[in-house]
This record gives structure tokens, C-alpha cells and sequence, in this order.
């Protein structure tokens, strides 16, 4: 019987499973390769060119010539000049170690700390290397053929005033936008339209091609202040010495026509010169004369009388018994400076008594003393568009009692900005009609709104003329040929802690020239007066004698007012807004030591 045999089959050879692996890799990675090609050539193809031209194409702005700010006469406050950026590829540059230390020697910086910024800066295509530099320096150092190194043009910005309109024009950032002022509240009327063009740089930056598309640059528009420069500069260099004379915490000045409302200067210390970068910081930024409020103290006074007047309540002749000097309201007790005794009004007001005037406001009312300070539009907003206007703060009557009746009469317990107190003083410079302060010579003129009648106006005109004549408080205001009508005002502080603090003063003098027929109203603070006086009349009352006689040079105003040919015509058409007839007040009785008066129907 033979065996069995089994037989084996014969075994695959190694070699074709591994190459069926290879090719299917193969395969899969041509799939991915193709797929890959196909979504970069046809899917994405938008996309990478785009991103493509990116490097290449560039969009390079032109700059529009931003427009100037000129005073009334036409002189510059602020201009706009060509200037150049130089700016590089850094990497380019340090590759030409001769010509980095040859730029850095034009720019005025080390060799050795400029190579330092570039080289913290390899990896960019794009750096700053200087400030803006006028066009001939730009030209030198781009004279060398440094690799790498450009410039755009540009415009900087020029105040030639400096430091006295710094405060109103304010200055603009890098970029060119409005950043304070005048210059940030116009902006849309400044700064114009950038232009563009496509060209196509290469590598290192260097433009080979620009003949793509353009879009002209559009110009702003100039915009003309009421400002005149000249009295700005009176103003600024008054209250400047002043402020260093006194050793106060600063100061403000305004000066405006008391017929038309346009605002011929407005000034604060300290302040700062807008040409120079390091100086635009607090507080010399601040223009205080807009931006912050102050208690008006005596000031208001004279707002008080015109609305006694003004309802028939008092009559220039009635008087008032201030007694030794003090008077008890609760747990107030109202003080004199100087005693008086019996007044009339017009020696109230001269002598600045804050007795006879918490007498008259108690005999008024509550009522009647809010609504007077209304018709001078003390709650009411200036509207100059200057930014950042500091308003008003004036409560409610209703939430007096006698003590803040009696406070509010000579001015405290309120707050306005120095605008609302020129604009009041405007009313009665102008014979009852109150202005519309205005900053923007083109801006819609708005019709004077009448506060008082022009009776009362000339009669409270009259009794400030005693503040400024020999006796008064106010006699520094005096000036040489000019009958003067103001009024001196001396306010306190308040603490950290909400008193009164007996060391910290504003001084205030707020009046107008020539007294008969007003042309001109301004008013001065000065804050807190450290030399030892602080009388509005010995501290302020000065520099609004020195600027408004300079002023009223400057104008050619005549003693009678009737000659100014730089200001509206005296007699030019004026609107008239009769106010609303209001119902007659019962006849007081005889209160707080002030004498009967005859009622009277009220003067409109």
C-alpha cells in the first residue's frame, strides 16, 4: 500500500501585496495632490489672487489739505502744511550698514540706537523712521539712495497764534482728526476727502508702477471765528499777568459784542501752545472759561434788582435797612463787608450788600427771584458747539426755603459757566434784548430774545455806574474817557467737604463799555488769588480795565459808543420779543427792614 502524500500550495510571493500597498498610496496621495491643485487653481482662485496682489497692490492714500481757521479779519489761528513721513522696510536698510548711519546722522539719532529699533523691527515691511520733516529735509536724507527707505506726504498742522487761541482752536492728532477745540468740534467741515491711488510695489516697498486708478483728494472747508486776534492777545497777556501777579490757581476772560453776541476773545490760565506736543495734556488744555462753572457771588445781583424792578415790586428810590451789617435768616446769618445802614438800590449794588440784597429776595420770593435769573436765560444752554460746554445748575423754587431764597439773591447755591454771565450782562448792555453767544462767524445768527425792558435795563445800567465811580467797589475798573458800568463779585470755595472753605476766593469783575451805550461786555475771574487780596474789585476788576480800554482802541468805539465801525451799527435792526405779560404781585408789606413800595404793573 503506498503512502499518502498532501501537497502544499504554492506560496504568493512576497513582493506583490507590498506592491499593491505602494501603488494605492500612490494612488491616494495623486487623489490629494489633484484635489488639492483642483480647489487652489479653480476653487480659490478669486481668493489667492486676491491675497496675492495684497503684496503687491497697494492702496496709498492722498491726504486732503484740511482746511484753515482764521479770526474775524481773516488772520490764521490754524494752517495745515506739506510735510513728509519717512518710513522703511527695515530688513532692506540694514542690509546697507553705510546707509543706516548716514540716515540716522540726518534724523539727529544714534547710529547704534537707531540700528537697535530696526533691528527689533526685521520682520516688518513697514515702519515710521522719523517725525513729519518738511519737504527739503525729507528730500536730503532720501538724497542718499538708502535701500528700503520711502516717504508718504502728509499735512502738520500750524497754530501761529500759539498759546493765545491754543485753548480755543485746541489741536489735532497724528492722523489729522480734531482732537480739542475748535478743531475737533468743526472736523466735518476741516478736514476734507482722502484721495487714493493702486500701485504696485515690490519687495523691499519701492513703487514700480502707479498709473492704476486715482481718486483726487477733496479740500476742506476754512472756518472763520468771531475771535479777533488782536483783543485775544490783550486778553490772554492781561489775565496772564494777572494770574502770575496774584499767584492764583488760574483764570478766565471773556469779552464779546454786546449787540450781536459774536464773541471777540475767550481766554484761561494756564494754558499751553499747541505747536508743541509735549504740552497738550491737562490742565492747560482746559479752556475754563467754557468748560467749568462757578458760583457767580455778587455778580448776580444786579439780575436780581432788574427782576424787582422789572415787577414793580421796588423802585430806584426805594431803600432798604441793612442794619449793623448782619441779618439772621434761620440759622443763616447774612454778613456785610461794609455796613451801610439805609440804601437804595444803586448803593446796594455799589457797595455790594449782602444783606440788601437777601432782603430783596426775600420780599420777592422764591418764585419771583427763580424766574428772574430765568429770563437771563441762566438755565438755558449757550449752544457755541465749543465741546465739552460746562451748563448750568439752577434748582427748582420749589425746593427753597429761605435760607437758599436768601443765598440764591447773592449768588450762591447756583452755578453757571462765564458765558451765561456775558450773555446776561449782554441783556442789559443791549437795552433788555439778550444775544445769542456765538464762536462760528458763518453760523445761523438767532434772534435776540428779550429778558427785560429796556427801561429797566438803562435804569440797572445806571446803578453799576456807581459801582465803578469813586466809593464804589469797583473803581480799578475805571477806565480813562469811558463812563463804566460793572459789578465786582468775590465768591468762596467749597471744600473737599462740601463747606465753604474762608481761604479760597474767586475774584470776578463783569461789566461793559462805554456805559451809555454799551458795545462791549466782558467779564474776568480769577481763581483763587494767593498774594493777599482777593476783592474781585482789586483783583479783577483791573484786567477788565486794561483789555477794554485796548479793545475799544482797537474798534475805534467812541466815549458815547455811537462811532464803532468794526462792530454792528448801533442802530441796526433788531428784533423785539415782547415778553408775556405776567399777573401784578400783591404790595408786600414791610418785611425784613424794607420800606413799602407801590406795586406797579409790570414794564414790558
Amino acid at each position: 500500500m503506498s503512502a499518502r502524500r498532501s501537497v502544499t500550495p504554492p506560496a504568493e510571493p512576497v513582493g506583490s501585496w507590498r506592491r499593491a500597498f505602494v501603488l494605492g498610496a500612490l494612488g491616494v496621495g495623486a487623489c490629494v495632490v489633484f484635489g488639492r491643485a483642483f480647489q487652489l487653481q479653480v476653487i480659490d482662485q478669486d481668493f489667492l489672487a486676491a491675497e496675492g496682489s495684497k503684496r503687491f497692490i497697494r492702496n496709498v492714500v492722498i491726504p486732503a489739505h484740511r482746511g484753515a481757521v482764521v479770526d474775524r479779519r481773516g488772520e490764521p489761528l490754524a494752517l495745515s502744511a506739506p510735510v513728509e513721513s519717512l518710513w522703511a522696510v527695515p530688513q532692506a536698510l540694514l542690509d546697507s550698514p553705510q546707509h543706516v548711519e548716514a540716515v540716522a546722522k540726518l534724523l539727529g539719532r544714534r547710529p547704534a540706537e537707531f540700528r537697535k529699533f530696526l533691528e527689533a523691527r526685521a520682520e516688518r515691511k513697514f515702519v515710521y523712521i522719523s517725525d513729519p520733516l518738511s519737504p527739503a529735509e525729507a528730500k536730503r536724507v532720501l538724497s542718499l539712495g538708502a535701500p528700503g527707505v520711502f516717504s508718504d506726504p502728509a499735512y502738520a498742522r500750524y497754530y501761529p497764534a500759539g498759546e493765545v487761541a491754543g485753548q480755543i482752536v485746541g489741536f489735532c492728532g497724528r492722523d489729522g482728526a480734531g482732537l480739542e477745540g475748535i478743531e475737533k468740534s468743526q472736523e466735518s467741515v476741516l478736514r476734507g476727502k482722502q484721495g487714493s491711488r493702486r500701485v504696485i510695489r515690490d519687495r523691499t516697498g519701492r513703487i514700480v508702477e502707479d498709473n492704476l486708478e486715482f481718486a483726487e483728494a477733496q479740500s476742506g472747508e476754512d472756518v472763520q471765528l468771531t475771535i479777533d486776534l488782536r483783543i485775544q492777545y490783550l486778553a490772554y497777556r492781561e489775565l496772564k499777568d494777572a494770574v502770575i501777579r496774584n499767584k492764583a490757581k488760574g483764570g478766565s476772560i471773556v469779552i464779546a459784542d454786546s449787540a450781536t453776541g459774536e464773541i471777540l476773545a475767550v481766554a484761561s490760565q494756564p494754558g499751553f501752545n499747541p505747536n508743541n506736543p509735549g504740552e497738550r495734556k491737562p490742565p492747560g488744555t482746559r479752556n475754563r472759561a467754557i468748560v467749568d462753572s462757578f458760583e457767580p457771588g455778587s455778580t448776580a445781583k444786579p439780575l436780581l434788582v432788574a427782576q424787582a424792578l422789572e415787577l414793580g415790586l421796588f423802585q430806584p428810590t426805594s431803600t432798604i435797612d441793612t442794619g449793623p451789617g448782619w441779618f439772621k435768616v434761620g440759622a443763616l446769618t447774612v454778613r456785610d463787608v461794609h455796613p451801610g445802614g439805609v440804601m437804595d438800590l444803586a448803593k446796594i449794588l455799589a457797595k455790594s450788600s449782602n444783606v440788601g440784597a437777601a432782603k430783596i429776595g426775600l420780599t420777592l420770593g422764591p418764585e419771583a427771584v427763580w424766574s428772574g435769573f430765568q429770563r437771563f436765560g441762566i438755565a438755558e444752554p449757550i449752544y457755541t458747539g465749543f465741546p465739552g460746554e460746562a451748563g448750568s445748575v439752577l434748582r427748582h423754587y420749589t425746593e427753597w426755603g429761605q435760607i437758599a431764597t436768601a443765598t440764591a439773591s447773592y449768588g450762591y447755591g447756583w452755578s453757571v459757566n462765564a458765558l451765561h454771565m456775558v450773555r446776561a450782562y449782554a441783556a442789559l448792555a443791549n437795552d433788555g434784548l439778550m444775544p445769542h453767544l456765538r464762536l462760528i462767524k458763518d453760523a445761523r445768527p438767532v434772534p435776540p430774545q428779550r429778558a427785560i425792558s429796556a427801561n429797566t435795563a438803562r435804569e440797572v445800567r445806571h446803578m453799576l455806574e456807581t459801582v465803578v465811580a469813586p466809593g464804589g467797589s469797583a473803581t480799578r475798573a475805571a477806565i480813562h474817557g469811558y463812563q463804566v458800568a460793572g459789578k465786582t463779585g468775590t465768591a468762596r470755595k467749597l471744600s473737599d467737604t462740601g463747606v465753604y472753605d474762608p481761604n479760597r476766593h474767586q475774584s470776578l469783575f463783569v461789566g461793559m463799555v462805554p456805559a451809555e451805550r454799551p458795545r462791549l461786555v466782558g467779564l474776568v475771574v480769577i481763581d483763587e488769588p494767593g498774594d493777599g487780596a482777593y476783592y474781585g474789585g482789586l483783583v479783577a476788576a483791573p484786567v477788565f480795565s486794561k483789555v477794554m480800554q485796548g479793545a475799544a482802541r482797537l474798534l475805534q468805539i467812541s466815549p458815547d459808543g455811537t462811532d464803532t465801525p468794526d462792530l454792528a451799527p448801533p442802530d441796526a435792526p433788531r428784533l423785539t420779543v415782547a415778553l408775556p405779560p405776567e399777573t401784578p404781585a400783591p404790595a408786600p408789606k414791610t418785611k425784613a427792614g424794607v420800606a413799602l413800595v407801590k406795586v406797579a404793573e409790570p414794564r414790558l
